[in-house]
Formats: structure tokens, C-alpha cells, sequence
């Protein structure tokens, strides 16, 4: 009964340990795409409201950064959250660097909207409380 009682035990902090370590790993992951997007969504408002017609190659690198670190982070990711979840922002992306090589800006917007609004999600989501355990 007490090697039971030990394994159990043991099997317990594992879990807390492992999911303590995740949760930190996506907040840290969501802030920091979130941040980034939230820069690059104020950039996109003002080339919107400055009707620039210029090039938008600095725009184009951020958002290639952006996917830089996104992909650095989804392969991590993927291991303890459901794909289909990280491909709905992966689409995001594609879909917002799309938008702005044609430079759509109000759909770029649109979908970088989209993106923070499903990286929040997955992190309310795979948080650890109760509502989520029970």
C-alpha cells in the first residue's frame, strides 16, 4: 500500500511540475506574439489612415519575423496543444502577410485581429484551473 501511495504521489507532482512548465511556456509565447502583432497592428492603422502607398518592405519583414518566431514556438507548441488549434494561427499569418503584399490593410487587420483573438483563446483554454479540470 505505501509504494502504491509513493507512485501516486509521484505521478501527481509529475503532472503539476510538467503543466506548471507549459503554462509558462505559452503565456510567455502569446505574450510575445500578441505584443508583436499589437506593434505591427498599429503600423498597418497608420499606413491605413496616411493612405501610403509607399513600399511596405519593412512591414513585410516584421511580419516575416513574426512567422519566424511563431514557427520557433509551434514546433514546442504542438507537443501538448491540439493542431488544429496552432494551424488556425498559422493561417492567420498566411493569410495577414498575404493582405499586406497586396496591400489590403483593413483585411490585414481583420486578420491579425483574428490571430491575438486565437492565441488568447489557446491560452484560456489550456490554462489550469478548475473550470478547465472539471
Amino acid at each position: 500500500m505505501k509504494k502504491e501511495t509513493i507512485i501516486c504521489i509521484i505521478i501527481v507532482i509529475t503532472i503539476s511540475v510538467g503543466n506548471i512548465i507549459t503554462q509558462k511556456y505559452t503565456k510567455e509565447s502569446v505574450e510575445t506574439l500578441s505584443n508583436d502583432l499589437e506593434i505591427l497592428k498599429t503600423e498597418l492603422k497608420n499606413k491605413l489612415d496616411d493612405n501610403e502607398k509607399e513600399s511596405n518592405k519593412e512591414t513585410l519583414e516584421k511580419i516575416c519575423k513574426i512567422k519566424e518566431n511563431w514557427e520557433s514556438r509551434h514546433d514546442k507548441l504542438a507537443y501538448y496543444i491540439e493542431h488544429n488549434e496552432l494551424e488556425k494561427v498559422e493561417n492567420s499569418l498566411t493569410a495577414l502577410d498575404s493582405f499586406v503584399q497586396t496591400k489590403e490593410y483593413v483585411d490585414a487587420i481583420k486578420e491579425l485581429d483574428e490571430s491575438v483573438f486565437v492565441l488568447r483563446h489557446i491560452q484560456e483554454k489550456y490554462a489550469f484551473n478548475l473550470k478547465n479540470i472539471f
